[in-house]
């Protein structure tokens, strides 16, 4: 990977970039907690819990064992028991709607 100038970037560098946007994408999800998971998976096709279970991924590729609930607090900053109940809304019918439909379409040939 390289700059705009051409200067190339150390693979370090690049761990530590990536790490400060996920970061700033966690800040950000905080500051937003009225946005609800399925209106970022109607919308990205990603939410939350996709990202904690990203993690635990991440983590097994590299031949570390992360437990759930620990990716889940890493993402949601609490632990997701306790953002579930003061921060997550049912989903309505319209939602799980678009949902249904939004995976159709993900899922059509």
């Amino acid at each position: 990977m390289t700059t705009k100038s051409e200067a190339p970037l150390d693979p370090r560098q690049v761990v530590e970039l990536e790490a400060a946007v996920l970061r700033r994408l966690l800040e950000h999800f905080d500051e937003r907690k009225d946005v609800q998971n399925i209106e970022l998976m109607i919308l990205a096709g990603f939410c939350r819990n996709c990202l904690s279970k990203w993690l635990v991924e991440a983590a097994a590729d590299k031949g570390l064992k992360v437990d759930l609930d620990w990716a889940r607090e890493k993402i949601y900053g609490m632990p997701y028991s306790q953002w579930k109940e003061r921060y997550q809304a049912p989903a309505t019918p319209e939602q799980l709607a678009r949902f249904e439909a939004a995976e159709r379409a993900k899922n059509a040939p």
